[in-house]
């Protein structure tokens, strides 16, 4: 036979005071009783092993907690240093980070939204292009829930977010391999790009106007299939538009015996670590990720605490990390 759950009753019981005494205290609100009062039920409470009841814990406090994070691919070493960063802040402040990775799939990424919001989380980090401003405003606007937006999704103003420098990161690619001679270059990115890609796209355009766009997935696999096209151009350099890009590049290039950067200079962007450990060691704009995610928790928080407060949008810097796979065009 299963023991019996010890219920707060129990605890009431054994303390000899009313329940109501009890929820107050074990939810932080002892400064109204006296301290033999308070020790009575913390001793009766560990006498009992007692373990307060989430759900009902939740109704008296009217928070849980909790803070849902929407990304959408966690194989991308970008979205989990970035997580990481969302869930120390998160963590210090005794809030649980509940991740939702959607697969690049609209339809998931709604879903997900919408079971966040009935599970009742206080807040949501949304890292995801794929989530329509209408199921935003449905889900989260309607309900007043509080929500920022970073990195791939545009505020337009009605929500907090934290963004980086995708214009001076895609000007600074192209001034890069300027610098190093190359006129014909071409630009790897996804046909359907999200509003910071576009900007990188717009910051490189500005030193070549006319780079060679090859679009591909942004995942290792489809910088292996672009490096196919690559090669049928006339282009001495590539700038990945993501560094899993500029891994598959790699892979992709050394199947049709082309050497980097002999044959084709190679930069791509947010500096994660593997960057380093790939040969030769990539040449990228870093992206400050891990801070990306700590100044989204925290702006986020401060949401949570000051609902009427004025909309912020944070922009980062980016910087070039020079490294061996970009050289001079002999």
């Amino acid at each position: 036979m299963k023991n019996k759950k010890i219920t707060i009753k129990d605890v009431a019981k054994q303390s000899g005071v009313s329940i109501a005494t009890v929820s107050q205290i074990l939810n932080g609100n002892d400064q109204k009783f006296s301290p033999k009062t308070v020790e009575k039920v913390l001793a009766a409470k560990a006498a009992l092993n007692y373990e307060p009841d989430y759900f009902a814990r939740r109704m008296v406090m009217k928070k849980s907690k909790t803070i849902g994070v929407l990304v959408p691919d966690i194989t991308n070493p970008f979205f989990s240093t970035l997580v990481r960063g969302v869930e120390g802040v998160l963590y210090r402040e005794n809030f649980i980070t509940m991740l939702c990775n959607a697969d690049l799939d609209t339809k998931k990424e709604t879903d997900y939204l919408e079971e966040l919001s009935r599970r009742g989380v206080d807040g949501y980090i949304i890292a995801s292009s794929a989530i329509s401003n209408q199921a935003i405003n449905e889900t989260l606007r309607k309900k007043n829930l509080p929500y920022i937006v970073l990195d791939q999704k545009k505020a337009e103003g009605f929500s907090d977010a934290v963004l980086t420098d995708d214009f001076s990161g895609g000007r600074l690619a192209g001034e890069h391999l300027s610098q190093l001679g190359h006129e014909k270059v071409a630009l790897v990115l996804p046909e359907d790009a999200t509003e910071n890609i576009k900007t990188r796209l717009t910051g490189f355009q500005e030193i070549y106007p006319k780079a060679i766009l090859i679009y591909g997935e942004l995942t290792k696999d489809g910088g292996r299939q672009a490096a196919r096209e690559i090669i049928k151009t006339d282009a001495t350099a590539v700038f990945a538009i993501n560094d899993e890009l500029a891994f598959g590049l790699y892979l992709g290039l050394a199947a049709a015996k082309k050497k980097i950067p002999q044959d084709y200079s190679v930069i791509g962007y947010d500096n994660i670590d593997m960057c380093e450990y790939v040969t030769p060691q990539l040449t990228t704009i870093a992206q400050p990720i891990h801070e990306l995610g700590q100044t989204t928790a925290r702006l986020l928080l401060e949401r949570i605490e000051q609902p009427e407060k004025e909309w912020e949008e944070k922009t980062l810097p980016v910087q070039l990390i020079k490294r061996f796979s970009t050289a001079h065009l002999k």
